[in-house]
């Protein structure tokens, strides 16, 4: 069917005139379109001046195989979950976003308890839209975790469509990500996922998950030297999945438990804080992150990302107590020649200490993108 046809036929079936400069023609759901891709090479080229947007699932679309990608004729935009200024704009506290954005740190630390209170229930809700938009209509935890619940089932609908060898992998994976992110060191081991599990029986999966979007790769540098993609190490690395409610769904956490007092920062050694933390970190930069451990050491630095031409050490705290000396080591002793300044975040107030800086976790996106701009 030509592109002129298309356009037709949608004319009349909206009782709308579509006028090339002046409309925005929006598809939903391409996945669900065989080559639903690759016709909008046609659009590029026969009605350029139509302003053409798709929407769909990169799950969906990475499940089919033998489609073409129209290259140089659509520009991508990467959607990631809604972080927490958008959490809270979406509760309708959009002073408070000024405040956070304004990084004016008195006014900040004056509303901590709020602030920590709202983070709470990021933590459980997440941003995926529909658990959002159902919890600030409800604020029935129980809908919430069904929405969740249902976001989840639908991801392995989508695993099963696979080969069954292949699927089993993907599927054994996925489940596998929260008990090793509860373990101490997050390290991804394949060994936990089958007794006798190797690389050459998971990388295929962990690679599909990633590239669909599903999950975080956070692979192990040796060097925190630019470019850090440079200096990492394909065979050791954590996996983090891409939005905090769901990892707190998959985990089935206590909602209450979560939403009263500080269990939600704590719970798995902190593994939902480090979540958080990366879920922010890719939404603004959109970069990778990687982390680094020394040999024969206890030394391990959480995060670390290129930020305006300098390695930023990141380290998360999941509460106040901030006691570690593997920060303070690693940028003032390991690695003093590189003069990298540090990012800690926390519960407490920010601080400026010359060699790091604490940032609040409810205030860390704020700050990451005043970064990105260079102010």
């Amino acid at each position: 069917m030509s592109v002129t046809r298309i356009i037709t036929e949608i004319e009349h079936y909206q009782e709308t005139k579509i006028v090339p400069g002046q409309t925005l023609l929006v598809f939903d759901e391409i996945q669900e379109v065989p080559d639903g891709i690759a016709s909008l090479k046609y659009f590029c080229e026969d009605m350029l001046d139509l302003h053409v947007a798709v929407a769909g699932s990169l799950l969906g679309i990475s499940l089919r195989e033998g489609e073409s990608y129209p290259v140089g004729k659509v520009t991508t935009m990467r959607m990631y979950p809604m972080t927490f200024t958008e959490f809270l704009m979406a509760c309708g506290r959009e002073q408070l976003v000024e405040l956070l954005e304004s990084l004016d740190w008195d006014g900040i630390t004056a509303l901590h308890e709020m602030l920590t209170d709202y983070l709470r229930q990021y933590f459980f809700v997440g941003g995926m839209p529909e658990a959002v938009s159902k919890y600030i209509a409800s604020r029935a935890v129980e809908e919430v975790r069904a929405v969740q619940s249902e976001i989840i089932d639908a991801y392995e609908r989508d695993i099963a469509k696979h080969t069954s060898t292949f699927a089993i992998r993907i599927h054994q994976v996925w489940q596998g990500i929260v008990p090793q992110l509860a373990r101490e060191n997050k390290k991804f081991i394949y060994g936990a996922l089958r007794k006798g599990g190797r690389a050459a029986d998971y990388e295929k999966a962990i690679q599909w998950l990633a590239d669909t979007g599903l999950v975080y790769k956070v692979e192990r540098v040796s060097e925190p030297t630019l470019p850090l993609k440079f200096y990492a190490n394909g065979t050791a690395f954590k996996l983090f999945m891409t939005d905090c409610g769901l990892t707190a769904c998959m985990a089935e956490a206590n909602a209450n438990a979560m939403l009263l007092g500080n269990n939600a920062f704590v719970e798995f050694k902190g593994a939902f804080t480090e979540n958080y933390f990366l879920q922010q970190l890719r939404a603004v930069t959109d970069a990778p992150a990687y982390y680094y451990s020394k040999e024969n050491s206890t030394l391990e630095i959480d995060f670390l990302y290129q930020g305006n031409e300098r390695v930023v050490p990141v380290e998360v705290k999941a509460e106040t107590n901030v006691r570690s000396k593997s920060l303070s080591q690693f940028v003032m002793h390991e690695f003093a020649a590189s003069e990298m300044k540090a990012l800690r975040v926390s519960l407490l107030p920010y601080k400026d200490q010359g060699w790091m800086e604490n940032v609040p976790l409810y205030a860390v996106e704020s700050f990451l993108r005043r970064q990105k701009k260079g102010l």
